[in-house]
């Protein structure tokens, strides 16, 4: 079988665009050095898009062309299956200088008009991403040998058993802090026993829901992120599809269901590690002891104050395992996008755990409970 035999690679200039053609490879090195290097001036754009071959050493001559030219990076256009490639070489071998920042009201608008149009389209496809999750959740209700039981269950251990210790931890150590806090203020008051009434309703309405979901939104999503994404690098999720596999069954469903069990859980054990660390700073500082706090609690304390803190937990663990998931999924090749994609999820998750806190607050106080 004869060998395919690359054509020289062209250029023309056009309305300021120049316009390439033929094979840009490292078989037509000379070629392409000596027609980068004729070529007419004046260019403020390069289209690659007819290019009919293109590798590393093709990708870097364009690259440092356009540096020379004092072109942007967004100024050469490749074609969709060159772009993993060339991603690829601008994140091992970036040497060009940074795009200075432009100053100014217009600049200004400019930056703002392209954040909120990109945290549009991250609504959108977060939305998207819960409808499709649900209609794939419907389907294992009905077909429940679509569920991959052993991968949920590897997912629960990681996501509940191993956060547990840090969960208990944190809420016994700030259930301590608000007890310390609250006795300081309220014996100007003489009323040193309803430090109870205080670490009570702030453990179940709101500090054991939102620790635990602050936690795992650190510590999960950037899992989930980092797994998917890596798993998306290396081309393991196109594998899956090629399979007839569906990712969301093998990926992303099991990690869902894994922290809609394992959350509300650890959201209990947070409630009881808090509760217990103001009881003991109640028994070694305010001198009431362990009997009496359980006494007062269960005299005073409504059961409605659990269920509203129990109620956020599995709605929180949605947002959690839908941004970590999507983003891991929305990786595009290379390690700067899954750092930007890790750093993403983890911001994304935070910020939404406490929105969504801040407004099911207000709505319960709103409806008397």
């Amino acid at each position: 079988m004869p060998a395919t035999t690359a054509s020289t690679p062209t250029l023309a200039l056009d309305d300021g665009t120049l316009r390439l053609a033929g094979s840009w490879t490292l078989e037509q090195a000379g070629a392409v050095t000596s027609v980068l290097a004729d070529a007419p001036g004046g260019a403020n754009a390069v289209d690659a898009t007819a290019v009919e071959r293109l590798d590393s050493m093709g990708v870097l001559q364009l690259l440092r062309y356009a540096h020379r030219q004092g072109l942007g990076d967004d100024a050469i256009r490749y074609r969709e299956d060159h772009m993993a490639l060339v991603a690829a070489i601008e994140d091992v071998a970036d040497d060009r200088p940074k795009k200075r920042r432009e100053y100014g009201v217009a600049a200004a608008l400019a930056r703002l008009g392209e954040t909120m149009h990109l945290n549009g389209r991250e609504i959108v496809a977060l939305v998207s991403f819960l409808g499709e999750s649900l209609v794939k959740l419907a389907r294992i209700a009905r077909e429940p040998r679509r569920l991959r039981v052993t991968s949920t269950v590897h997912h629960m251990e990681q996501v509940g058993l191993d956060a547990m210790p840090l969960v208990a931890l944190l809420s016994f150590m700030v259930g301590a802090v608000i007890a310390y806090l609250g006795s300081s203020i309220l014996a100007d008051f003489g009323a040193t026993i309803f430090v109870v009434e205080l670490v009570g309703i702030a453990f179940l309405r709101e500090f054991g829901v939102l620790l635990t979901a602050i936690l795992l939104a650190g510590r999960t999503a950037s899992a989930f992120t980092a797994q998917i994404g890596i798993m998306v690098t290396r081309e393991e999720v196109d594998a899956v599809r090629t399979l007839g596999m569906d990712p969301m069954e093998l990926l992303v469903l099991p990690r869902l269901l894994a922290l809609l069990l394992m959350l509300p859980l650890l959201t209990f054990i947070a409630m009881i590690a808090g509760l217990l660390g103001g009881m003991a700073v109640a028994a070694f500082e305010l001198d009431i002891p362990p009997q009496a706090f359980a006494t007062r609690l269960q005299d005073t304390m409504e059961l409605r104050h659990f269920f509203v803190g129990m109620s956020k937990a599995p709605v929180f663990a949605l947002v959690i395992g839908l941004i970590g998931c999507l983003e891991g999924l929305q990786v595009q090749g290379t390690a700067q996008s899954l750092g930007e994609r890790t750093t993403s999820s983890v911001v994304q998750t935070i910020s939404m755990v406490i929105l969504l806190d801040a407004f099911a607050a207000i709505w319960f106080m709103q409806v008397g409970w």
